[in-house]
């Protein structure tokens, strides 16, 4: 596994004149150990904490007002970040072309991704091989325009200014892949339906 300052050295060149070294270490520190708390895979915590800190990283930068946005920022919150907030995003991605820049995390973070939900999103050839699950941070909630929640309750963070939606969707997990694969199904009705209201058309 990398070590902190391998990972920070790799990573800094991003954040000059953005952030102090100081700073971009905490957050690769801190996002590791997030990871490690919430999983029992370590093989890949270098490059995952490497990911997940530039994640938070990108988006505290956007909150303390030292990059522009460029586009409008979604976030997907369920309990595990394993099924149903992961089919979103990816949906949400590829519905959008790119055009909405997609987060999410869950409440209390599962090891994997659900392989059921995987084999159907693939069967839209959305792959989500790289993606991983990823614990709810201050920060990118803070930086969301949209945040979605999909039954983790009251575990996301409220802040004025924020647009929040509750989306009531059976978790996919245990279920066999008829049920998940019309659980992504009324997912992507939703988002199609998210992408009108933000007034950008639909790719796909």
């Amino acid at each position: 596994m990398d070590d902190v300052a391998g990972i920070v050295d790799r990573i800094a060149p991003n954040y000059e004149g953005v952030f102090a070294r100081e700073t971009i270490e905490k957050y690769v520190s801190e996002s590791i150990d997030h990871l490690a708390a919430s999983s029992k895979v370590t093989r890949f915590f270098g490059v995952l904490g490497e990911r997940f800190a530039r994640e938070r990283l990108d988006a505290l930068a956007h909150v303390e007002g030292r990059v522009a946005k460029e586009r409008p920022e979604v976030l997907f919150v369920c309990v595990h970040n394993a099924g149903r907030s992961q089919m979103a995003a990816g949906l949400l991605d590829w519905r959008s072309g790119g055009r909405v820049h997609v987060r999410s995390a869950g409440s209390a973070p599962t090891d994997t991704i659900n392989p059921a939900v995987m084999e159907v999103m693939a069967e839209l050839r959305i792959d989500l091989a790289r993606e991983f699950p990823k614990p709810l941070t201050d920060e990118v909630v803070r930086d969301s325009d949209v945040v979605i929640t999909m039954g983790c309750g009251d575990a996301c963070p409220i802040y004025p200014g924020k647009r929040y939606l509750d989306w009531e969707l059976a978790d996919p997990a245990g279920r066999p892949i008829d049920e998940v694969r019309a659980i992504r199904d009324q997912i992507d009705e939703r988002i199609q339906a998210l992408l009108q209201e933000l007034r950008i058309s639909v790719s796909n």
